[in-house]
């Protein structure tokens, strides 16, 4: 093998031990994660002229109701990893939670309640658009410290260096380096998904429902090349992981819905200072809306440089 000229060393534990308390790296992470997502997208939720507080309401049911999905999407696909011990299915901190499953779970959850409660459908995944993605990166960083969800052998100077007895397990005995797909998911989400949703938002190319339709397509996109490197699948049909096709299909479908949205053509109701919306995005305010009689009118946003432009 040709020798490395560097590599990212994995952690030498993925846990913090005070006195009989253990706490994962990866729970952390997705913990943050969890409040990140909440935090971005009831300020835009709110900017889009939707009540905060029920978003909140909303987002701690979608949450919960989405964890178990996620849970359940894995745990069913990995039946073999719980045969010796299936008390481990509680075990989240270990890792193993099917994103699609926690997405889809989360999703009909999330319309159930906005339609009970009155809220405004599209408006709320256009706000969750950035969140979202947002929170997926710094999940993928509690993959790193789990040494989980790598990719296939690599030399690259930014392969990631993963246990011996790990990468065997994987089905790569003898290799020690692999492509860090978690990392790859990781800045794809945040420059891609969430920059260019934030991108095409200031520039008002987007009409209401769109950015969520686009978070879909780039994810999927992105997910989908990740699962030609990544080495965890327990099924493939025609060389294609069951992710990549589930990611092939929320492309499909983002693209009609991004194409539906657009012909709909309906513009934000925009109220307050830009937050985690680019400035300078196409703009009408409640009142200007009432005032019109419906008809969407367009105002520029402020340009602040104090006020959140971007995800840091």
């Amino acid at each position: 093998m040709t020798p490395l000229l560097a590599s990212i060393p994995s952690p030498a534990r993925n846990v913090i031990e005070i006195g009989p308390l253990t706490i994962y790296f990866y729970g952390i992470m997705i913990a943050l994660g969890v409040i990140v997502a909440v935090l971005v997208a009831k300020r835009r939720y709110e900017r889009f002229g939707g009540d905060g507080e029920l978003l909140e309401r909303v987002a701690i049911w979608t949450v919960l109701i989405g964890f178990l999905g996620a849970r359940t999407g894995y745990v069913i696909t990995h039946t073999g990893d719980f045969l010796d011990r299936p008390w481990a299915v509680f075990f989240i901190w270990e890792g193993g939670l099917a994103l699609y499953g926690g997405l889809t779970v989360g999703a009909i959850t999330a319309i159930v309640l906005l339609r009970k409660w009155r809220g405004d459908v599209f408006a709320f995944g256009d706000a969750v658009a950035v969140g979202v993605p947002l929170a997926q990166a710094l999940g993928r960083i509690g993959n790193y410290f789990n040494q989980e969800l790598f990719g296939t052998p690599s030399n690259l100077p930014w392969a990631v260096e993963i246990d011996p007895d790990i990468a065997a397990a994987a089905g790569y005995p003898g290799y020690t380096t692999f492509h860090p797909t978690f990392l790859y998911e990781a800045l794809w989400n945040v420059f891609l998904t969430a920059g260019i949703i934030l991108l095409l938002e200031r520039k008002g190319k987007l009409a209401k429902g769109a950015s969520i339709a686009l978070y879909l397509i780039i994810y999927g996109t992105g997910r989908f090349l990740m699962e030609l490197l990544r080495t965890d699948t327990t099924f493939r049909l025609l060389g294609l992981s069951r992710n990549g096709w589930i990611s092939a299909g929320a492309v499909l479908f983002g693209i009609g819905m991004l194409i539906y949205m657009q012909r709909r053509g309906e513009a934000r109701t925009l109220v307050g200072p830009p937050v985690f919306i680019a400035p300078g995005a196409e703009t009408v305010t409640v009142a200007e809306a009432a005032a019109d009689g419906g008809t969407d009118t367009d105002e520029q946003g402020s340009t602040d440089p104090d006020e959140a432009a971007s995800p840091s």
